[in-house]
């Protein structure tokens, strides 16, 4: 088995879904497959990707055999090998043969390293939601980050510095309502003052009354000359006695009465510069997760600048998906389907086959659209289309019709 490219060249079905038995010779770029409703065109569709896609793509379809029977068979011939998919008693059984017969001893494991994206409709992906489109382009782009968690992330540090914002607003405010004055350090001590008061009085009492013996003193040398020596003695001894200056309780009393005025300054400005401590410790943080969300922001424009996207000009957004800078959804139809197309022929190299249900939506433009691009990028398109004319193979009743 070589590595080219390789497409349908027929499909053979019986018995799968609503099929009996069906061949078709495949158009080498633009396989139409028409028919009223019910008819089995679906089935068609299905049944190619049943046999390609294994346990996945028949878990997707509850009853894969057809009612009233135990059986059912699909054969795919890639040119160079032939896949052969069976249906009985709830289990598929799966051969791969090449032209010379040899058997792959891993015929899943082959077809997984050729399909890739087969069941990528470029139609369906155009009539997603903004956000399921940018999802899909996720799943098919190589990041150096994962997007959902640098969004969680960038949403939680933008919580957080408005958050912080709050706080940075308030602690203006705050400090916008208060102003330095003129005040000591320290707080005035209340206490310390009154009994400084209190020893002041003390002394001066003691002082009043040293003064007063002095006095009685010297009436007695005057009254008792016999007694004189022992009042001089005692004159002596109260002269020699170092008398303190007096004091000025008043001041002190001045002192106690401005104290709370102080105190009130001293608080005030302690209460500013704890403000302006909270305000500069606010915006620091702030600027922190503004720098953290820069980063991210950066990190994801590198990220997206490295990708390689499966079409030019593709890219995303927190919103949607983007095509040459604007939202993809307001690309016309026609940008639309040639970029879905696109993206589907990059997801499918090695089996060139894209299948489009609801093709019957397509006006004749857009019809015309695909089949150009499909000869010209060399890819077969299967399309499922209601009616019973034109180009391609109509099944009626579960067969082609004759």
């Amino acid at each position: 088995m070589n590595d080219n490219p390789v497409r349908i060249i027929e499909l053979r079905a019986e018995n799968v879904k609503r099929l009996k038995a069906v061949h078709i010779t495949a158009h080498p770029n633009m396989q139409v497959v028409s028919g009223r409703n019910a008819q089995g065109k679906t089935s068609v569709m299905d049944a190619m990707w049943m046999t390609l896609g294994g346990g996945s793509a028949t878990k997707a379809t509850q009853r894969p055999i057809r009612d009233g029977e135990d059986t059912a068979r699909s054969e795919l011939d890639l040119g160079d090998m032939v896949v052969a998919r069976t249906w009985k008693d709830g289990k598929t059984s799966l051969v791969v043969t090449t032209k010379d017969g040899f058997k792959h001893p891993k015929p899943q494991e082959l077809l997984d390293s050729m399909v890739g994206r087969f069941s990528f409709d470029p139609l369906a992906f155009t009539r997603l939601s903004a956000k399921e489109q940018r999802d899909a382009l996720l799943n098919l782009v190589d990041l150096p980050f994962d997007p959902v968690e640098q969004a969680t992330e960038r949403q939680r540090l933008y919580d957080e510095r408005t958050q912080i914002g709050r706080e940075v607003k308030q602690a203006e405010g705050a400090l916008a309502s208060t102003t330095k004055v003129e005040a000591p350090a320290e707080l005035v001590s209340v206490s310390e003052l009154v009994e400084q008061e209190r020893q002041g009085r003390a002394a001066n009492e003691a002082r009043d009354a040293s003064q007063v013996r002095l006095s009685r003193a010297a009436r007695e040398v005057e009254r008792l000359e016999a007694e004189l020596a022992e009042a001089k003695r005692e004159l002596k001894e109260a002269s020699d006695v170092k008398v303190p200056d007096a004091v000025d309780v008043d001041a002190i009393r001045e002192q106690i009465n401005n104290a709370e005025t102080i105190n009130d300054a001293v608080r005030s400005n302690r209460r500013h510069d704890e403000l302006n401590a909270s305000l500069e410790d606010a915006r620091s943080r702030q600027q922190d997760k503004t720098d953290a969300i820069t980063a991210l922001d950066k990190q994801k424009a590198e990220g997206l600048a490295s990708a390689t996207f499966p079409v030019e000009g593709l890219g995303f957004d927190d919103e949607g998906v983007t095509y040459q800078g604007i939202p993809f959804q307001q690309a016309s139809s026609a940008e639309q389907i040639k970029v879905s197309l696109a993206m589907a022929m990059a997801l499918n190299p090695k089996l060139r086959v894209l299948r489009i249900m609801d093709g019957s939506l397509l006006d004749d433009e857009s019809l015309k659209i695909i089949e150009q691009m499909a000869v010209d990028h060399d890819y077969q398109v299967w399309l499922e289309k209601v009616g019973d004319g034109g180009v391609g193979v109509v099944i009626e009743d579960g067969e082609v019709k004759a």
